[in-house]
């Protein structure tokens, strides 16, 4: 049996954390290990052969690392906070921050969906990010 290092294998383990092993099993988490580490080389030596203008995703895959477990959770945490925030304004402020700010439309499209003046959408949005800024402040 062989005692190794969950830290050195899994980037999740902040902390070490040993375990007894079998040989094949320590084996194969070395050779996966440097496996891992020869891939990552070969992107970093050979992305500058790739177009940049393809958008196959490959410059990002080399750029880019996975977020870890603990990241995931907190963006999931932020995502809920937000829902939140946003659910705590009143529903005419919500649904224009909602429309303007999340799906992108502009002050006129929703002032002329809602039968409103572009600026009482505007001076609406503003101050619903601004009141979910304090909530946010506060809870965060």
């Amino acid at each position: 049996m062989t005692t190794i290092n969950l830290k050195d294998f899994y980037p999740w383990y902040t902390n070490d954390e040993y375990i007894e092993v079998s040989e094949e099993v320590a084996n194969e988490l070395r050779a996966s290990r440097l496996y891992e580490a020869a891939y990552q080389r070969r992107i970093v030596r050979n992305k500058a052969q790739y177009s940049l203008d393809c958008e196959d995703g490959i410059e990002y895959s080399a750029c880019v690392s996975e977020p870890t477990p603990q990241e995931l959770l907190e963006r999931m945490e932020l995502f809920c906070h937000l829902c939140v925030a946003l659910n705590s304004l009143p529903e005419t402020q919500g649904r224009r921050v909602d429309a303007c700010v999340i799906l992108g439309k502009s002050y006129r499209e929703v002032a002329m969906a809602e039968g409103v003046s572009k600026t009482s959408v505007q001076e609406s949005v503003q101050s619903g990010l601004a009141t979910m800024r304090k909530y946010l402040k506060k809870v965060l």
